[in-house]
């Protein structure tokens, strides 16, 4: 990184990629403490060490950290359950998990998960924040619930219907996501300015312009805000719910940032990232955002791909962009308290929609019905129960198709000269195939000779071992089998004759 400093060339770029990231880290970090239920301030509080500390550390050199959207909804779940002080326990303790897992070097383990459920976590989690973040828009308390979210969204339409107060506040939000979404239909020399920036401060302008009384971001000053832990709050985390909150929030913020991670260096030319490292820096910017009392950080992919994309050289780009972080707060902190709160719901409504992977649904169930199918029940899941039991179920889901898949066994029955039957069986003969084994053997005319051709099976467990001798007994026949190492299949590995 310093040696940038010796390069005027990368020393510029990667001043101008910093700037360009805070611009699109602003607005996310505030949007992301409200829609999490705490203090604006502490989303710039992550975003600061996600800038400061975890920039400075080794792991990916382009990627950014700091409060993440796919994370708001389990954050948000966490301070209702325990609390605003027992957030910052929940982020420490999970920030020394992380730390332990990247000593172990379990970073390489996480590319074990199934793209399928990391899709669906994503999209249950854009589909919950959407659904939630349209009651903010209008100004209005959202329910806890997934379900009663959705359920509620006829009796939002009606007082959106009714009241003109919450229709103003609706409209701002509205707005802004159309900003958002024409934003890069414009002139190249527009799009320099970053459209969620650009779109906060248009609807902030306007209803400034207007005297709309809507509602916006309550300020408390960044040193008031911050609230470290005390020891109160560590006794308030002995339930198992607690100890699933803190696996959760490891494992999903692990997870999200070593994907992030993964996309990145997808991006560029540079050196490739070092996953277990990437893990130990997560963890210790984690560790500190919970000694702060702050939201937990992941790698965010929205302002990692801007930096890439501004042409950043090296992670001094992200480092800057956490200095201008807190120049902001420390400079202009009743900048944030103008923010209309619509404004702010209406970005994080467009950031869940680009959670959900809707270009690669179709293309997904006409190859991998399986894995579409694995997808929408993680996202239907997380909608109905949470985030850490969605994920969980995702999985187990996704090892029962792998497990099903794995047991694939094929039966071919011929029928020869003379009356005589060949079966023959290859694949993976395992107890989840068993009834389709049996109807096919039950099935074969008594008084009959058959073969059986077992050469073709790779796995026998022990379940179709014995069904398979028990049949051939009933059949009134012993099974001779002549050794055959090289292909040691099958109860025995070869071919019986059952006449």
């Amino acid at each position: 990184m310093f040696s940038t400093l010796k390069n005027p060339a990368h020393l510029r770029q990667d001043l101008l990629a910093s700037l360009v990231v805070f611009l699109v880290a602003l607005p996310l970090c505030v949007g992301v403490a409200v829609a999490s239920g705490v203090p604006a301030e502490l989303g710039l509080v992550t975003g600061i060490v996600g800038g400061l500390v975890v920039g400075c550390l080794p792991g990916s050199s382009l990627q950014v950290s700091g409060p993440a959207a796919g994370l708001t909804v389990l954050v948000f779940e966490a301070v209702q359950e325990f609390g605003l002080g027992a957030l910052g326990v929940v982020v420490l303790l999970s920030g020394l998990a992380q730390l332990a897992m990247g000593v172990l070097r379990f970073g390489r383990f996480f590319r074990a998960i199934t793209v399928a459920v990391v899709q669906g976590m994503l999209a249950g989690i854009g589909l919950v924040l959407i659904f939630g973040q349209l009651y903010t828009m209008a100004g209005v308390e959202q329910p806890r619930s997934g379900l009663g979210k959705i359920a509620g969204i006829p009796g939002l339409a009606a007082e959106i219907t009714s009241s003109g107060a919450v229709r103003t506040s609706f409209a701002v939000g509205a707005a802004t996501i159309a900003v958002l979404v024409l934003w890069r239909r414009l002139p190249s020399k527009v799009q320099a300015v970053p459209a969620p920036l650009a779109a906060v401060a248009l609807a902030t302008a306007v209803t400034a312009a207007a005297g709309w009384s809507v509602p916006r971001v309550d300020v408390q000053g960044l040193l008031a805000a911050i609230q470290p832990p005390g020891l109160s709050d560590f006794a308030s985390l002995g339930s198992l719910a607690a100890v699933g909150t803190i696996i959760a929030f490891a494992l999903i913020a692990s997870a999200e940032s070593l994907f992030s991670a993964a996309a990145v260096d997808r991006m560029h030319d540079g050196p490739r990232t070092d996953f277990d490292k990437e893990l130990m820096a997560q963890g210790a910017g984690n560790a500190i955002c919970g000694l702060l009392g702050a939201l937990p950080l992941t790698a965010v992919i929205v302002r990692s791909a801007a930096n890439v994309q501004a042409g950043a050289q090296t992670k001094l780009s992200r480092v800057l962009h956490g200095l201008w972080l807190v120049l902001f707060a420390a400079l202009l902190p009743a900048a944030i308290g103008v923010i209309p709160l619509a404004a702010l719901a209406g970005v994080l409504v467009h950031a869940g929609c680009k959670l959900i992977p809707v270009k690669d649904l179709l293309p997904l169930w006409r190859s991998h019905r399986g894995e579409a199918l694995v997808l929408a029940a993680t996202a239907i899941a997380i909608i109905v129960t949470n985030m850490f039991e969605g994920v969980l179920f995702g999985i187990a889901l996704a090892v029962a198709k792998s497990a099903w898949e794995t047991s694939h066994v094929r039966l071919d029955v011929h029928e020869t000269t003379g009356g005589r039957f060949l079966v023959t069986l290859s694949g993976s003969a395992t107890f989840l195939r068993l009834p389709r084994m049996l109807e096919t053997l039950e099935a074969l005319p008594p008084g009959h000779p058959v073969e059986l051709d077992l050469s073709g099976l790779r796995h026998v467990d022990h379940a179709c071992r014995t069904t398979l001798e028990g049949w051939a007994q009933q059949r009134g026949v012993t099974v001779e089998v002549p050794a055959r190492p090289e292909r040691p299949s099958g109860p025995s590995g070869r071919t019986a004759a059952v006449p």
